[in-house]
């Protein structure tokens, strides 16, 4: 099985950003590394989220960790779909080595075997994992059909505004929105339930800070959410918990995701920042592979 490991960032001020994890959002502490720090979460992944010091933002790698069987499939249908691939040794924690692959609007999805876990450790509000990664995409139907031919995950649900996909039981660990243009659209992190979201909504209160959108429950996935636009610009999410749904589950179309007027999700409790969500999903576009 795939699982959604951690996302590799590069920023400017990476210091500040861990600050704000580590002491406002609620993440662990990982270890530094020279310019890069590494934030966990309270599950078995010995980090969530890497930040590297860098001149502008940009999304180094999405990762995901897989068995033999995954990674001689996903090398093979890379392949054959003609996308990018180059090898690599995990020089993180938990190390590993795998491939990288580039999709065709420049997304860069690591694939690791042997990576390590670690002790989960306590804490109710923290994080446990990452529950996904949304893309902003210039076409989410064709990047969509890529990961279904080359990498073996499957789309789950259809919306005016994404195209959501699974690699495992978990109703999406990606989705690509239908923006116009690629870029990272937001981080969810998953929160033990419920009340842990909203404790960290409170918490980011005491600071504060607002949701740009929520709390709410969306329509795909049924999880809760509450995102925000984060001091260092990524928008990242707080959510608990993506339904889990079955091998044979139906694909839903756009037709199947339709709310009253003036609603944008189950609760219909919330408003949306349209605007300031849309400026700060383009700010960090994606760090190229370069074809060997």
């Amino acid at each position: 099985m795939i699982r959604l490991r951690s996302i590799e960032l590069n920023l400017p001020h990476a210091a500040a950003a861990r600050d704000f994890f580590l002491n406002i959002w609620g993440l662990a502490d990982a270890g530094i590394t020279g310019v890069t720090s590494y934030l966990r979460g309270s599950g078995a992944f010995p980090y969530l989220v890497s930040l590297t010091e860098a001149e502008s933002p940009s999304v180094c790698s999405t990762t995901f960790v897989v068995d033999d069987a995954d990674m001689v499939r996903i090398r093979e249908g890379a392949a054959a779909e003609g996308l990018i691939i180059q090898d690599t040794i995990s020089k993180d924690p938990g190390g590993g080595t795998g491939v990288l692959v580039q999709l065709p609007e420049g997304e860069v999805f690591r694939f690791l075997v042997g990576a390590t876990e670690i002790a989960p450790i306590e804490g109710r509000d923290l994080p446990v994992k990452l529950t996904h990664v949304v893309m902003n995409s210039a076409d989410a139907e064709a990047t969509a059909t890529v990961t279904e031919k080359a990498l073996g995950f499957k789309v789950s649900d259809r919306t005016r505004g994404m195209v959501f996909v699974r690699c495992s039981p978990s109703h999406h660990s990606v989705a690509f929105a239908r923006q116009g243009f690629a870029s990272l659209n937001h981080i969810a992190f998953e929160m033990q339930d419920i009340d842990a979201v909203m404790r960290g909504i409170g918490r980011m209160r005491d600071h504060g800070a607002t949701p740009a959108w929520g709390p709410g429950r969306h329509g795909p996935g049924d999880n809760v959410y509450a995102y925000y636009i984060s001091p260092f610009g990524a928008v990242i999410e707080y959510s608990t918990a993506v339904e889990i749904v079955p091998e044979d589950y139906k694909v839903g179309a756009p037709e199947d995701w339709t709310w009253p007027p003036n609603r944008i999700d189950q609760w219909g409790m919330s408003d949306k920042d349209f605007e300031g969500l849309g400026k700060a999903e383009r700010i960090f576009k994606y760090l190229p592979l370069l074809r060997s």
